[in-house]
């Protein structure tokens, strides 16, 4: 699974995450009426991010979307890690989060006995797991962020690179770029070994994204380990390998939503299915590049592609 919405549950992180649940639950005991908990008499519905810049993007493109259908929305952007965000959706804090499927199952169930490279049966396990807080997961996108192993161009064409199994002849050579969590991740280096008999000559630790970006760039490793829909793949000098033996799970966009929002607002799963009828893993590699690389706001690139896929009125 990709590293930076991995599923990790550290016991200091997951302390704090509920002990700031344990806080808002108090608070709502106290009198404060908890977000996304309109009941019948309405109340916005709230749709909450994990802690990275693509999780903002979607919440702002899905947001928007359900705003113009007349609901009214309460943005939670960047609410904080897996560990935050998963108890917050469960005690009804939070309405609606874009998830991954393949994480967001891995996540509940670590041994959830599907297989990860089928979208329908991770969406069906996926729904039985969350059934019991009553949050039905809506139809997955086409777009899907996964673990890839990217190389620059000039490898591609001095090596004669397409998929990760043409790593197999050369890995012995070559240095791979990763997350410090990369050894022990079983999509990662332990899987690149069992599933494509991968034996790098070297593994380096980079702990965030364009570190890696970067050490690829500048011949500090030979392949790296990033999101497929990393922005800096839009620029042409950098290369997916194809996972030729769908070594990762699949991991489409899909947004969760609680039963009770769906309830208080008919048009609610309208809106957001709208959206991943057009969501391509192009369009999020475009849009994370506008983002991540060239700075442009989150509203406003969300904006933009609403109204280029027709979702939104264009402006003037």
């Amino acid at each position: 699974m990709c590293m930076r919405r991995a599923t990790g549950r550290g016991r200091a992180a997951a302390f704090a995450a509920c002990s700031l649940v344990l806080t808002l639950l108090a608070a709502c005991q106290a009198g404060a009426r908890p977000a996304g908990r309109g009941g019948a008499q309405g109340g916005a519905v709230v749709v909450a991010s994990f802690n990275f810049p693509e999780s903002e993007l979607l919440v702002a493109i899905y947001g928007l979307a359900i705003r113009h259908a007349g609901i009214p929305v309460q943005f939670q952007l960047d609410l904080g890690p897996r560990e935050l965000v998963q108890p917050a959706l469960e005690q009804g804090l939070v309405d609606v989060v874009p998830e991954y499927l393949g994480t967001a199952l891995t996540s509940l169930r670590p041994q959830a006995g599907v297989a990860m490279s089928d979208p329908a049966a991770i969406r069906a396990a996926l729904a039985g797991a969350l059934a019991r807080w009553h949050v039905q997961v809506m139809t997955p996108a086409a777009a899907q962020d996964r673990n890839g192993l990217a190389v620059t161009d000039a490898t591609v064409r001095r090596l004669g690179l397409h998929t990760v199994s043409d790593l197999r002849r050369v890995a012995g050579r070559l240095t791979l770029g990763g997350a410090p969590e990369c050894p022990d991740r079983p999509y990662c280096l332990p899987g690149l070994r069992t599933v494509y008999g991968l034996r790098f000559a070297r593994f380096l630790p980079f702990g965030t994204e364009p570190q890696r970006v970067t050490a690829l760039r500048d011949g500090v490793v030979d392949v790296a380990v990033l999101d497929t829909t990393d922005g800096n793949l839009a620029t042409g000098d950098l290369v997916l390998l194809a996972d030729d033996r769908h070594l990762q799970p699949a991991e489409n966009i899909v947004p969760v939503i609680t039963r009770g929002a769906l309830a208080r607002y008919g048009k609610l799963a309208g809106a957001v299915n709208a959206v991943s009828a057009q969501l391509t893993t192009g369009a999020l590699v475009f849009l994370d590049w506008r983002v991540e690389v060239a700075g442009n706001g989150v509203q406003a690139e969300a904006r933009a592609w609403l109204e280029r896929h027709d979702i939104l009125p264009r402006a003037g």
